[in-house]
């Protein structure tokens, strides 16, 4: 009985979580003044009366606790209602938008995953090299200066100066910026990290050997540390969908952060409800399969 408690005690945990983020989100959402009837008068000519009558008709008029009622009630079975803005089923708009934002978001991750793991070889491999002080200006760099900031130059530089890439629609810029913050942030930690396992008794035998570097820290070093790397790139990941939505919007992708600024302006709030909702729980889903993964590639947390 206590193994099955163990075992149901983290997805349980992860979905009160998810349940915690959604509520407050939706007080946070309905406090924000005006609603999308405020909106479709401002752009055009609709009395009191029939600003009454269209937020009869969407259920906006419903006290708080029945209108956060009736979208449990369809959340619950998969629906997340019509957006008020498009016209559309949330859930078409959020497939539509899906894979921009996956496309980003994994191609950034995993350019800067790589851009991690070799500075930081590079930089235990040759430590009289600039590598070491490169890893400290990168990791400095990812801390210092925002993806937004560093996007809107970038603009200015190769698009508007340059000429060489299209103002909006693509995704080598917001992929290489995302990917230059992500590596940043991995690549010290990994850095400090591999240092300290060179002390390992098995470390030093290689060396003896005469062991290239590289390979000493590809096939030997790198395993052991991967525990630590995979906590980090849980987290890194997880606070990645923030860049990736501030980066599609200034980007002009189809993505769920381009989504969700439309319904903030549209005061669309099904659809920025089912946003926030979809951002809960993609963190919550990362950092549970990256504990799980943890738990299988070393056995002391089971222990």
């Amino acid at each position: 009985m206590s193994r099955a408690v163990v075992l149901l005690a983290p997805p349980l945990r992860a979905a009160a979580l998810v349940a915690v983020i959604t509520l407050v989100a939706f007080l946070c959402i309905r406090a924000v003044p005006g609603d999308v009837v405020d909106v479709l008068a401002a752009q055009g000519d609709l009395t009191a009366a029939q600003q009454a009558e269209l937020r009869a008709e969407m259920g906006l008029d419903a006290p708080l606790h029945a209108q956060f009622g009736a979208w449990l009630a369809q959340a619950v079975q998969g629906e997340f209602g019509t957006s008020l803005r498009f016209g559309q089923p949330v859930g078409e708009l959020f497939l539509q938008a899906l894979p921009a934002t996956l496309r980003l978001g994994l191609g950034g991750f995993a350019i800067g995953l790589g851009l991690a793991l070799a500075l930081a070889l590079g930089a235990l491999a040759a430590p009289r090299s600039p590598l070491p002080a490169l890893v400290q200006a990168v990791n400095i760099w990812s801390i210092a200066v925002p993806t937004f900031c560093v996007g809107i130059a970038a603009l200015l530089v190769f698009s508007i100066w340059l000429g060489w890439l299209p103002a909006v629609g693509h995704y080598a810029l917001p992929s290489a910026i995302l990917g230059l913050d992500i590596a940043g942030q991995l690549v010290k930690p990994m850095y400090d990290e591999l240092r300290e396992a060179q002390a390992a008794p098995h470390l030093r035998t290689a060396r003896a050997k005469g062991l290239h570097p590289l390979r000493i820290g590809l096939f030997h070093l790198l395993p052991s540390a991967l525990p630590v790397l995979l906590a980090l790139s849980s987290v890194v990941l997880a606070g990645a969908l923030g860049g990736t939505l501030t980066l599609e919007v200034l980007f002009g992708l189809p993505g769920i952060g381009s989504l969700a600024l439309h319904a903030i302006h549209g005061r669309d709030w099904p659809l920025l409800q089912a946003a926030v909702v979809f951002l809960a729980a993609a963190v919550v889903l990362v950092n549970g399969v990256a504990e799980l993964l943890h738990r299988l590639l070393d056995p002391r947390p089971r222990r």
